[in-house]
């Protein structure tokens, strides 16, 4: 049965990502000098306001200048002045930042054989599928092994930055969003785009029919495949009218409020948990990261065209208290023996994730927009496919 499934992004200058690439540009900073900082830091902006807050236990926290951290994430999305949504070197500034709780600190503190428990409990989800998936036309980028929708989404919203940011459509402002409602056919396939939502923030002196003509020459037909449009595609774009006002003067912005937008576009489930400003001992983040790593190399070996991957933490647990493995009918091994493959193969204790992906490293804010999974743009290790002749070997044996 044919169905439409729709999924959203917004850019670098959503007030909410605003308070991610803060979060993380304050991680970033920590573990580049102590690579062991354990760090949970919260960002909320509004008018003309910052406040950064939470835990943090690092022998870096006197080394780095927080202030000037914070300020220069704010000014390098281009919030430099109140009339375009903030002005980041002279907005107020609240931080509120204390030690990391000792009761916390106990389940993921090195043991006497060296191993690290879970940050805290919870449920993580990881998926991938196949290329063949896009569909006859290849959307750009091809190879994400994404769903569809998110990719495009996120294509939208990347795509307003870079005409901002290089001068093509110069009037545009940081804050913006996108939304793309994308049909498939019988068989899951994508086959046309029936809406496209964008809202971009804008310079006061640019008229509306301008807006709209630029954004469809250099944003939508620059991203989406022009076999997907079609005479009823859907075009919302500002559609209440003028986006003037935007940013954290427009709307207040938070850390962590925009996970469906940092992972898979709402195509499957999402076990809650938020990414930003959490330092890799979080397996909210880090077995995220994993559990995509895992699927992602899985399916390119051929034992799934799609593969779900969920996994459960208790606090302090050295390894998972369950998995569950979901192959939608395109499992080329049976579900249960593609589980013992996930458990054989990938160690999802914590602290063999940390080391095998390198996430003490500072790679967490170009992270903080445009999504954690499916970056063609920069590399992060969890999306590297550097298993997949081993698992194919392995594949082929049980098949």
């Amino acid at each position: 049965m044919s169905f439409v499934f729709s999924s959203e992004s917004v850019t670098e200058g959503h007030p909410d990502k605003v308070a991610d690439q803060v979060s993380d540009a304050v991680l970033d900073a920590l573990v580049a000098l102590d690579p062991a900082s354990r760090v949970a830091c919260e960002t909320f902006v509004a008018t003309e306001q910052a406040v950064v807050a939470g835990e943090i236990t690092s022998q870096a926290f006197d080394e780095i200048d927080l202030v000037k951290i914070i300020r220069g994430a704010i000014a390098d999305i281009g919030y430099t002045s109140p009339e375009v949504g903030m002005d980041g070197r002279n907005c107020g500034l609240l931080l509120r930042l204390v030690e990391q709780s000792p009761d916390i600190a106990q389940g993921t503190a090195a043991r006497a054989d060296g191993k690290i428990g879970a940050g805290d409990q919870g449920m993580m989800f990881g998926y991938a599928q196949r290329n063949t998936l896009h569909g006859t036309t290849d959307p750009d980028p091809a190879d994400d092994f994404m769903p569809v929708p998110i990719s495009l989404a996120h294509g939208l919203t990347r795509r307003l930055t870079e005409v901002r940011k290089d001068g093509t459509l110069s009037y545009l402002r940081p804050d913006g969003k996108s939304q793309v409602s994308l049909r498939f056919d019988d068989d899951g396939v994508p086959v046309a785009v029936d809406g496209i939502v964008l809202a971009a923030q804008h310079d006061p002196d640019v008229d509306q029919e301008t807006l709209q003509e630029d954004l469809r020459e250099h944003v939508v037909d620059h991203v989406i495949p022009a076999g997907w449009l079609h005479d009823e595609t859907r075009f919302y774009i500002n559609h209440t009218g003028k986006f003037v006002k935007g940013g954290p003067a427009a709307d207040t912005g938070l850390t962590g409020r925009k996970i469906i937008v940092d992972t898979y576009g709402g195509w499957i489930p999402h076990g809650g948990g938020a990414f930003s400003g959490k330092d890799p001992t979080k397996v909210d983040r880090s077995a995220a990261y994993y559990a995509r790593y895992a699927a992602k190399n899985l399916v390119a070996a051929g034992v799934a065209d799609r593969l779900q991957i969920q996994v459960a933490y208790s606090i302090g647990s050295l390894q998972p208290v369950s998995y569950h493995v979901e192959t939608f009918g395109t499992g080329k091994l049976p579900d249960a023996s593609i589980e013992d493959l996930l458990k054989t193969q990938f160690s999802f204790a914590p602290g063999d994730v940390i080391t095998e992906l390198g996430l003490r490293a500072p790679l967490y804010r170009p992270t903080a927009a445009y999504g954690h999974f499916g970056r063609t743009d920069v590399e992060l290790p969890w999306e590297k496919l550097d298993r997949v002749e081993t698992l194919a070997e392995t594949v082929g044996t049980l098949a």
